[in-house]
């Protein structure tokens, strides 16, 4: 795929963040319809009315992705508007507390959860099999978190909610290859912490500066074009990964606190 010229593109959390430079850039490109879903209505609009003055042909709804039933009405909706949505951003997460889990409350780390795993799953769902009729180039991004690929103290319930998404994510990937639908691909995004806000106070990370957003956004566009399976940013949670795996689990803890993995939630305090 060269470019989202003339395709109909659908965003999760697309009012804010990632998912409006993802809208952006799909408008920039000439798609043919970008859908947007949100729950912060005020900002939807807000979002649709800048891309609609950018030249964008941009239709929104409030959608709570953790609803089955509001998911597969807003999709209908979505697919009765457009055909086939060819390239899909599965970019709706959420981050609760900096606390141990046995100091959390059950509803935060069950909306972690359901946000972040399980609502990537109802929505793919809904959309792949249109994808896979299509017959065409199509797309699905899943936003992950190098969160994914490691453990992280103080945010157990989203590091798990992260490694069922990369779990489900390239396990597609490579069911979409084995049953031959090999125009429909998989992108897993595995950024570490961005500056959207989302991570306020998080630390850094031995040599892992602050993701800028744009940054993230321009890595995974070109690897959903390409159909790149994973995109893992910067390259230190490549190495993080790396250790992690070939390391005894003792030696593994003390590479991951001396390069301050382990206490990165320390003083978080972003939304």
């Amino acid at each position: 795929m060269e470019s989202v010229k003339g395709k109909n593109v659908l965003i999760t959390g697309g009012a804010m963040g990632l998912g409006k430079l993802f809208a952006e850039r799909a408008v920039a490109e000439g798609a043919a319809s970008v859908v947007l879903w949100d729950v912060n209505e005020q900002a939807l609009k807000s979002t649709a009315d800048q891309l609609e003055a950018a030249g964008g042909k941009v239709r929104y709804e409030s959608v709570d992705v953790t609803s089955h039933e509001a998911v597969t009405a807003a999709a209908a909706r979505a697919l009765a508007d457009t055909g086939t949505v060819h390239v899909l951003f599965n970019n709706a997460g959420i981050v609760r507390g900096n606390c141990y889990f046995w100091e959390s409350e059950p509803k935060d780390f069950l909306a972690t959860m359901n946000v972040n795993s399980v609502a990537p799953m109802v929505v793919a769902r809904e959309f792949l099999p249109s994808m896979i009729k299509s017959g065409t180039d199509c797309r699905l991004v899943n936003i992950a978190s190098s969160a994914g690929l490691n453990a992280i103290p103080r945010m157990a319930a989203y590091v798990g909610s992260k490694w069922a998404a990369v779990g489900f994510s390239d396990s597609v990937r490579l069911e979409l290859e084995q049953a031959g639908y090999d125009r429909v691909k998989v992108t897993t995004v595995c950024p570490t912490y961005i500056n959207t806000g989302m991570f306020d106070g998080a630390k850094g990370i031995l040599f892992t500066p602050m993701l800028e957003a744009k940054d993230v956004v321009e890595q995974s566009w070109a690897a959903m074009l390409t159909g790149e399976p994973f995109v893992i940013m910067p390259w230190t949670s490549k190495l993080t990964k790396l250790m992690g795996g070939v390391l005894p689990v003792k030696l593994r803890d003390i590479y991951m606190r001396r390069a301050g993995v382990y206490n990165s939630m320390d003083e978080f305090s972003g939304h």
